[in-house]
């Protein structure tokens, strides 16, 4: 699988571009900060996963001025050539097709696009709260497993209904209510208990091969830990029937997938808290490579890879190390500044101000 062509229309800051990356190789994107390089990247992992990596509202990639914006991949999938386009709305209803047939699920999209995001924002998932963690994890889950990362979009919008209802409560607790609730926590019980078991089985796997990745980045050999921990004992919905009452006397949901925390420790100490920056990004580079390392001995090929200046945060020993661990196949690097040498540039494209977007010369490293 990789990515054929790319035409954007009004997103971000980009009027109108299109590219063709190399199948592959690495295709280099250049250009100022602000210039649009980590936007065409953005608009590459939305055909793929109906979400900005930047954790954006889809009206906010919308070019200001604009009343929608229009993206389009061609793809090829063995030899079957896949065609995807979506259209985001800045008001009104989105909608995104492949082969001209409507998805509605990321899921559906698996066989069409698969895609890894590094970014400099992945310290997050280190550094931030429990949500971050939870994201990586049904990001993961999506280009791993998608039929397992369905349970994550059916808890997504069960939840959306239960806490609407609670916040219409008036803080009591009625018969009508009461059934209603039986209904929606029956659903939740199905779904969370699926994706938490998902997500389980997805750190188990994960363990032993970030800890590789970790260790080499970092130079030497080093305990890591991932564990995950559920925000509830027992079953699900002996759970939410235990806490019921205090749910419709705050107005949400206390129990449930989305309260989960997924715990990162470096040598047994919390790595939130006692690692230091540096180790910090080293953690979440591992994190992400072990993704990359399990969806692509999962499927027999790697994800298109899509590298957003990750190598500004990093020293050239990392970045070497980075670069080792990534299996062949195609990917999109962006970057303000001169690649790090072990980058063999297969193509470059050139993002300038207001976001036109042009090809260069693969031996021309001065832009």
């Amino acid at each position: 699988m990789h990515l054929v062509s790319l035409v954007i229309s009004d997103f971000r800051n980009i009027s109108g571009a299109t590219i063709e990356p190399d199948p592959q190789g690495t295709t280099v994107i250049t250009g100022l900060n602000g210039a649009g390089k980590t936007s065409l990247l953005e608009a590459i992992a939305y055909l793929s996963t109906l979400q900005s990596f930047r954790g954006s509202p889809r009206e906010a990639m919308v070019r200001r001025g604009a009343d929608q914006s229009i993206l389009r991949a061609e793809t090829l999938v063995g030899d079957r050539a896949v065609t995807i386009e979506a259209e985001l709305s800045a008001t009104g209803r989105s909608r995104t097709m492949v082969n001209r047939q409507n998805v509605g699920r990321r899921g559906d999209l698996h066989e069409a696009l698969r895609t890894t995001v590094f970014s400099p924002e992945d310290i997050g998932v280190v550094r931030s709260g429990p949500a971050d963690r939870r994201r990586f994890l049904d990001e993961t889950l999506a280009v791993v497993d998608p039929k397992a990362a369905r349970s994550s979009d059916d808890v997504e919008k069960i939840l959306r209904q239960r806490s609407a209802l609670l916040r219409n409560t008036g803080r009591r607790l009625t018969a009508e209510i009461a059934t209603t609730l039986d209904v929606w926590d029956e659903r939740l019980d199905l779904a969370g208990t699926l994706l938490v078991a998902a997500r389980e089985a997805l750190v188990e796997q994960l363990v032993p091969l970030t800890e590789v990745h970790y260790s080499r980045l970092a130079g030497e050999a080093t305990p890591v830990g991932i564990e995950y921990r559920r925000s509830w004992d027992g079953q699900l919905a002996t759970a939410l029937a235990a806490s019921r009452a205090k749910d419709v006397a705050r107005g949400i949901s206390l129990v449930g997938p989305h309260r989960d925390e997924l715990e990162l420790s470096l040598h047994g100490l919390p790595s939130r808290t006692h690692a230091s920056q540096g180790e910090q990004r080293s953690l979440a580079l591992a994190l992400r490579l072990a993704a990359h390392q399990l969806a692509t001995d999962r499927h027999g090929s790697p994800p298109v890879l899509l590298l957003d200046d990750v190598f500004s945060e990093l020293d050239p020993s990392r970045s070497r190390a980075l670069l080792a661990g990534l299996p062949p196949g195609q990917a999109l690097l962006t970057t303000a500044l001169p690649a790090p040498p072990e980058v063999e540039a297969a193509k470059i494209y050139a993002i300038e101000a207001g976001g036109r977007v042009a090809a260069t010369s693969a031996g021309d490293e001065s832009r």
